[in-house]
């Protein structure tokens, strides 16, 4: 079992724990369940989940035309989480905003196939967020039929900060 440390200057703060609708009256309920806050002042960087209207209604026509494109296709897990990070890490210092990711398309439900499918696409959630440019991710949606529909995402990137005037 992993022994997990909380960050320093971590508080743990109980959570209360709401009874459901469906749980009967008399059971006891749980002990509260504890979960490490990270303090104030440590800032996490994650990628962003909103965009403006402006900005979702042109990627869903596909009117905005990607700055650069990554095909993972025939790649394994390993190579593909390499290449996606040296492309991200391209786009960055080109000033690029939009990224087209191209995984390829979802396993069906009904799908023969003898072995599993989709494995890229269900790992780049977690790759995103977990990597190195999280905070210069300002949000991830899928893209226009126009760029691959449901096999491709569009990542966007948040715009370089200039730097102070002195």
């Amino acid at each position: 079992m992993a022994t997990v440390t909380p960050l320093p200057g971590a508080v743990a703060r109980p959570i209360a724990v709401e009874p459901t609708a469906s749980s009967p009256r008399n059971r006891a309920m749980p002990a509260p369940v504890r979960r490490v806050v990270p303090p104030p002042s440590a800032k996490v960087q994650t990628p962003g989940t909103t965009l403006d209207g402006s900005w979702d209604r042109k990627l869903m026509r596909g009117s905005v035309e990607p700055d650069a494109t990554v095909d993972l296709h025939g790649h394994t897990l390993t190579s593909a989480h390499a290449m996606l990070d040296d492309a991200l890490e391209r786009s960055r210092a080109r000033g690029d905003r939009v990224v087209l990711l191209i995984t390829g398309k979802p396993p069906r439900r009904d799908s023969e196939r003898p072995h599993a499918r989709g494995v890229i696409r269900a790992a780049v959630g977690d790759w995103l967020y977990a990597s190195r440019h999280a905070g210069a991710i300002a949000a991830v949606r899928g893209a226009s039929p126009r760029h691959g529909g449901a096999g491709a995402l569009y990542i966007i990137l948040r715009r370089p900060r200039a730097a102070p005037k002195s």
